[in-house]
């Protein structure tokens, strides 16, 4: 397991403040996303995504044109999204746009897609909501159709259809595709379908509560004749020197996030005492490096994984704090997640 495992980072562009507080402005965010992976990169980390989102408090809506140009600062860390919204996207630009991108980072891109956790993509590229379901199995069933095949022809009800149609540029050899899972049977068995990799979007409660899912996985495989592809999962957090000083460096920016998302979706306000069991007994990865990597370790090993991927930004933290969570990250945590699993291997 210690071998083969893959450990990232992941990212929206939240829309962060400076060092007097002010917010920044995008174009520099995004910038400072490029400087983020830049640093994973010369640390070793394996992977940096980047998510799809079309709302104010995330800079990110063209996830592979940031990619792009970490490619072009970086030479081995991999390339992707967390996530790419599928169903008001058109597979075949998607499949054209990660074409583009593995062939000039030299095979290192990726894509995982997904419905996304919000709706503003609909209005916004003209697509109804009452069409949820059948938008993602549609194109999801198309983009892995480009992927697998020279010539397509496919028809359905979302878009035109395709007749003995070869899309250019053709992807090159190695290229991976993940289907992000929030947690419904559903979703797990639409992935064993598709013989894609499946990605758990693991952002509250025990980890282990989603056991039944990898475990449904695995039967849905032996059942369809499909050999196991390798299985990962995306979750918050933060590192910092202490447990104390990460608890306490994160929270205004967590409360601040999820208050304004609970407001808008109406959940209930966002305690400290909650944020702090999360840290405790869920899914946030929140503490010092050898917190950060028990608390890993122990995912890592409960679900099989082969890949974990932190979400490293939460809210409006300061680039410098995040510079500092991702340094510890790479230099601290995943030499110890991995000396971990292989002392617990060999006993």
């Amino acid at each position: 397991m210690t071998l083969s495992l893959s450990l990232g980072l992941d990212s929206f562009g939240d829309m962060t403040r400076d060092a007097d507080g002010r917010p920044k402005p995008a174009d520099q965010v995004l910038r400072d996303v490029v400087e983020e992976a830049v640093l994973a990169d010369s640390l070793g980390i394996d992977f940096i995504g980047l998510g799809e989102h079309h709302r104010p408090d995330f800079a990110i809506s063209a996830p592979e044109i940031v990619l792009a140009a970490i490619a072009g600062r970086t030479s081995r860390i991999r390339l992707g999204t967390a996530v790419t919204v599928l169903s008001t996207d058109d597979p075949v630009r998607v499949y054209q746009r990660f074409s583009t991108l593995h062939a000039v980072s030299g095979g290192r891109a990726e894509i995982i897609v997904g419905r996304g956790s919000f709706t503003e993509s609909y209005p916004l590229f003209g697509f109804a909501l009452e069409d949820y379901e059948t938008l993602f199995e549609e194109r999801l069933d198309l983009l892995v159709r480009l992927l697998r095949e020279e010539r397509v022809t496919w028809s359905g009800r979302t878009r035109t259809p395709l007749r003995d149609v070869t899309v250019h540029p053709r992807m090159a050899e190695g290229f991976t595709a993940w289907v992000g899972v929030g947690g419904s049977p559903e979703s797990v068995l639409r992935v064993v379908r598709h013989d894609l990799q499946l990605m758990l979007a693991i952002i509250g409660g025990d980890p282990m509560r989603f056991r039944p899912y990898v475990d449904l996985y695995h039967r849905a495989c032996a059942q369809l004749g499909r050999t196991p592809r390798p299985i990962g999962v995306h979750s918050p957090g933060h590192v910092a020197a202490t447990d104390e000083a990460a608890r306490e460096a994160l929270w205004p920016h967590y409360a601040e996030m999820f208050g304004r998302i609970g407001r808008e979706r109406g959940w209930p306000p966002v305690t400290k005492d909650r944020y702090l069991a999360e840290i405790e007994h869920g899914s946030l990865y929140v503490g010092s490096p050898e917190t950060v990597a028990r608390k890993i370790a122990r995912t890592v090993r409960g679900l099989g994984l082969a890949r974990f991927d932190l979400k490293y930004a939460n809210g409006p933290m300061p680039h410098p704090e995040l510079m500092e969570g991702i340094r510890l990250y790479g230099e601290q945590v995943i030499p110890r997640v991995r000396e971990i699993l292989a002392l617990e291997e060999a006993a």
